[in-house]
C-alpha cells in the first residue's frame, strides 16, 4: 500500500480551516488572515486553536460556578441542563490563541532539545569526570599498592 502525503495549498487550508470554524461565524477573510499568519502550522492546529477557545469558555464556567458546586449544578440540577454561550470568536480573539499556541509549542521544542543535549552530553572524559586521566592513574596506583599490601581493606 502507498502512502499518500498531502501538502495542502494556501486554497486547500483556508477551505479546511473554513469547515473547521463554520458554526462559529468566522468570516472567510478572517480565515484567510488566521491561515497567512500561521503559515508554517498544520491543519491540526487551526482545530486545537477552535478548541482553545471553547476550553475557555469551559473553564469560565467552572469557575464562576465554583469546583465544590459542580455536582450539583450538573447532575439533576432545577435550573436544567448546562447551556454555554458560543464564545466569541473574532480575529483579534483567534490571533491572541494562536499566537500562544505557538509561544507553548516553541517552549515544548526548548525543552525537548535541552533533554536531548542533556541526555547526549558527554562530560569530560570517558568516567564523566573533568579529570579522567588523573583519577584512572590514581586507580591504577592504588591498585598496585593495594596489590602489594600496601593499602589493605581498601578497594575501588
Amino acid at each position: 500500500m502507498e502512502k499518500y502525503y498531502w501538502n495542502p495549498t494556501r486554497e486547500d487550508r483556508v477551505g479546511v480551516c473554513m469547515g473547521i470554524f463554520s458554526e462559529d461565524g468566522v468570516s472567510k477573510h478572517d480565515v484567510e488572515q488566521l491561515v497567512d499568519r500561521f503559515m508554517g502550522q498544520s491543519i491540526d492546529f487551526f482545530g486545537a486553536l477552535r478548541a482553545r477557545v471553547y476550553d475557555d469558555a469551559v473553564r469560565e464556567f467552572v469557575q464562576n460556578t465554583g469546583f465544590e458546586n459542580m455536582g450539583k449544578r450538573l447532575v439533576n440540577s432545577r435550573e436544567g441542563p448546562v447551556s454555554l454561550p458560543k464564545p466569541q470568536m473574532d480575529i483579534r480573539t483567534l490571533m491572541m490563541y494562536g499566537d500562544a499556541l505557538v509561544e507553548e509549542q516553541e517552549n515544548v521544542k526548548r525543552v525537548q532539545l535541552a533533554d536531548q543535549y542533556l541526555d547526549g552530553a558527554a562530560l569530560a572524559g570517558e568516567t564523566g569526570s573533568s579529570m579522567p586521566e588523573a583519577i584512572r592513574e590514581a586507580k591504577r596506583k592504588m591498585e598496585m599498592q593495594q596489590q602489594s599490601g600496601g593499602l589493605s581493606g581498601f578497594s575501588w
